[in-house]
């Protein structure tokens, strides 16, 4: 009687721990198929550019800063932004010269802090750093993204700045 009471407890053991390892296998599934939609790419547009002008200095860069899936497609998420602006030098194998300036991280992780910066019609982010350049130098623009999930995207763009 003894014998039968543990044999029937034991039988019922494997199917529980089945049954949890296959909702594993779903939550496991259901992430993979959700990280396919993380950014894998990011593209500072062709609209960024130097704005308020005068004699001597600009005052701002307008930066817009596209992320993108694995499929090519523009999307918002969170992540945090390091700009860092070196000077353009011509004629050179390695262009990217000495750091001008580097801004205070922006952590775009808080849902109302994303929602800031984001452009829906764009469907990009756009930032606005301040900024005293001396005219007629150009400059290359460097953009760090950390994703949450670990990855770090970068990209570059040639900024001019002659009048």
């Amino acid at each position: 009687m003894f014998i039968l009471l543990l044999l029937n407890i034991g039988c019922e053991q494997p199917a529980e721990t089945n049954e949890i390892d296959a909702n594993k296998s779903e939550v496991i599934d259901k992430l993979t198929f959700y990280t396919r939609y993380a950014p894998s790419n990011v593209d500072i547009m062709p609209l960024t550019e130097f704005v308020g002008s005068d004699e001597t200095r600009q005052s701002n860069i307008k930066i817009y800063v596209s992320l993108l899936d694995q499929f090519g497609s523009q999307i918002k998420s969170p992540g945090i932004f390091r700009f860092e602006l070196y000077e353009h030098i011509p004629r050179s194998a390695e262009p990217k010269g000495k750091r001008v300036m580097i801004w205070p991280d922006i952590d775009l992780t808080d849902p109302v802090a994303n929602n800031d910066y984001w452009m829906d019609f764009l469907r990009a982010y756009e930032f606005s750093l301040p900024a005293e350049l001396e005219v007629n130098q150009d400059y290359i623009l460097q953009l760090t993204c950390l994703c949450p999930n670990g990855k770090r995207l970068t990209s570059e763009f040639a900024l001019p700045n002659s009048k």
